[in-house]
């Protein structure tokens, strides 16, 4: 069903509920992975941010793909992504205890819309469009370790698998978007001097920033 069919009381009792309830723990999630304290509790303004980038991630999560099973993919995906970049801003780590089971859902939702709406290219675009991103990353990885860690490999997998399922033209520019975005923040430090060339800086957020606007972009018929 397109997001437009959707009843808008319905899509903001959905969307609410989540920032109430999923919201707190998210944020509650990212503090105890930062800290690895799992009695680490979040503050009002970390939860309030949250909350209101999961409000805007599963907005337009349901304005992109409407309700289908994917749909559901795309929402954990957008949440793990919340705490991902969060703990990458922190304390530079995307920790496997987020990223996996994510694969692991996303996988799982796609295979089901395969199974509901018969989408098999766009899965099997997907499951190839992860390899190659997982593939082209570990190499970069093992060529300049310092440039590129194991977490960032990990997170390119995951999003190829997200952005190869709304299409290779959506994938390039995702990557694309978020190399340039890490750019732009790189040379944005090093002018105001909050960072110097061998400063490392989290890859995780701009590559999320990346896909974030791949998928707009996408979804507004900017790329075809």
């Amino acid at each position: 069903m397109p997001a437009a069919d959707l009843p808008p009381v319905a899509v903001a009792g959905v969307v609410t509920l989540a920032a109430l309830v999923v919201g707190p723990w998210l944020a509650r999630v990212s503090v105890r992975l930062a800290t690895r304290d799992d009695t680490a509790t979040a503050g009002p303004v970390r939860v309030v941010v949250t909350a209101g980038l999961l409000v805007a991630a599963l907005v337009g999560v349901l304005l992109y793909g409407g309700v289908r099973p994917a749909t559901a993919g795309l929402a954990w995906a957008a949440a793990a992504g919340i705490v991902l970049g969060a703990v990458d801003l922190a304390v530079h780590r995307l920790p496997d205890r987020v990223t996996v089971p994510a694969y692991a859902g996303v996988a799982a939702a796609l295979l089901a819309d395969a199974a509901v709406l018969g989408t098999w290219g766009s899965l099997g675009r997907a499951g190839l469009a992860a390899g190659a991103a997982f593939g082209l990353a570990a190499g970069a990885a093992l060529l300049s370790p310092e440039g590129l860690g194991y977490g960032d490999v990990k997170l390119l997998g995951l999003l190829g698998l997200v952005l190869g399922w709304a299409g290779w033209g959506v994938l390039l520019a995702g990557v694309f978007l978020g190399l340039m975005s890490g750019a732009l923040v790189s040379v944005v430090l090093l002018a105001t001097r909050r960072a110097s060339w061998r400063t490392a800086i989290p890859f995780g957020p701009p590559l999320l920033v990346g896909a974030v606007l791949a998928l707009a972009l996408a979804g507004s018929g900017s790329l075809g």
